[in-house]
């Protein structure tokens, strides 16, 4: 919990300068559903000194479930990385541009980047936040009531239930291990809040698609974000 917020202080730290998302078209068929830790592999191969950067967000690639563990990509689907707007931080990814990832036994091609900035909306959805050693409903909601504090933002935290009427309970595995997690829900924020939220993220994993708040998606958009 300490080490997470002494991130937390970090990426506050490095709210002086705007964030960004960098977003690459992808080319290819199918991913599998859980690609957090292979897509942040494959990238890290590319470009290894993303391991060294504090404030930057890999987000998972988006797609079609077929309920047996894979994603079907399409023209809308897109890699995102969230990082400050420093030109240091961009080159390291702008490799990235044509290049053909491998994950697993799936291939996907990545297209040349475009540069969006952050808008504030008053409501944020993480698909899966993780805390270490919290992996109740209840207290994994306090831990990240605390870490909303640390970072000065007000807002109502919401665990979305899922078909069964219970807090959506999520899971990425990183090697051998399974890391567990819950969707979250901020509402209730301040555009200050919001982009702030949307920098720094809550919990970990942030470069294996985990803690990072988008806008929720449009009603009705069936996809795996």
């Amino acid at each position: 919990m300490i080490q997470s917020i002494q991130a937390n202080k970090a990426d506050i730290a490095a709210l002086s300068l705007p964030y960004v998302e960098l977003c690459f078209g992808v080319i290819g068929e199918t991913l599998p559903a859980d690609h957090g830790y292979g897509l942040y592999s494959a990238i890290a191969h590319l470009c290894p000194k993303i391991h060294e950067q504090e404030g930057v967000s890999i987000q998972t690639i988006s797609g079609e479930p077929d309920g047996q563990g894979k994603i079907y990509l399409s023209r809308q689907s897109r890699l995102k990385i969230r990082l400050p707007y420093e030109p240091e931080k961009i080159s390291l990814v702008l490799p990235l541009a044509g290049q053909q990832l491998t994950i697993g036994k799936h291939a996907i091609q990545l297209g040349i980047p475009q540069i969006f900035p952050l808008y504030p909306v008053d409501t944020l959805r993480s698909r899966i936040v993780t805390i270490k050693k919290f992996q109740e409903p209840e207290l994994f909601k306090q831990a990240a009531q605390r870490q909303l504090d640390a970072l000065g933002i007000q807002g109502n935290l919401v665990l979305p239930l899922n078909e069964a009427g219970e807090p959506s309970r999520k899971a990425i595995k990183i090697k051998i291990y399974s890391v567990v997690g819950f969707s979250l829900i901020v509402t209730d924020l301040n555009d200050e809040d919001s982009l702030k939220l949307q920098a720094c993220g809550l919990g970990g994993k942030h470069r294996m698609g985990c803690g990072i708040f988008n806008p929720l998606p449009r009603r009705g958009r069936v996809v795996y974000e």
